[in-house]
């Protein structure tokens, strides 16, 4: 029996902050582990669809060596609860959607992203598109430890 290769799906609402930094941990955090994975992110709501990131999502980024000014926001479609192992929402909002709009019987495997992480679990990665800076600093700091202890999980998993 042949395993199907791992694939992830991150998504928040608007998808331009907090998902392409999720996706940019997380590709970061698989490639150092070693880990040969498909990763994307997309958002629950069409606002920016076809948008690059907020450009203080793109700073960040940057400032922790990741350029992810060439993403372009896209909606959650029905065809990624298929295409995708794993779907990790950033907050609870969109986890319930995420829920709601799942068909019956796909293969994905719905979590928010700090389950992953030990004492975080239920927690949601708080929305920086109202503050300043520091909060994307913030949003950074939750995203990249949630890469690392799912890259940790899969890892555990596939072993």
């Amino acid at each position: 029996m042949t395993r199907s290769p791992v694939s992830v799906l991150f998504v928040c609402m608007g998808n331009i902050c907090r998902s392409p930094l999720a996706e940019a941990a997380f590709r970061d955090a698989a490639r150092r582990a070693g880990l040969d994975v498909v990763v994307d992110s997309a958002g629950t709501g069409n606002w920016h669809a076809g948008s690059a990131p907020d450009r203080r999502a793109c700073a960040t980024a940057l400032r922790h060596g990741i350029d992810i000014s060439r993403a372009r926001a896209r909606m959650v479609r029905p065809a990624d609860f298929e295409r995708f192992t794993h779907i990790v929402a950033l907050d609870h909002a969109n986890l319930a959607h995420l829920q709601a709009m799942q068909p019956a019987g796909s293969r994905a495997q719905l979590s928010l992203l700090l389950d992953h992480v030990p004492g975080r679990q239920g927690h949601a990665v708080a929305d920086p598109y109202y503050g300043d800076a520091s909060g994307f600093e913030t949003t950074w700091h939750d995203v990249t430890a949630g890469a690392q202890a799912l890259v940790g999980k899969l890892q555990k998993d596939s072993a």
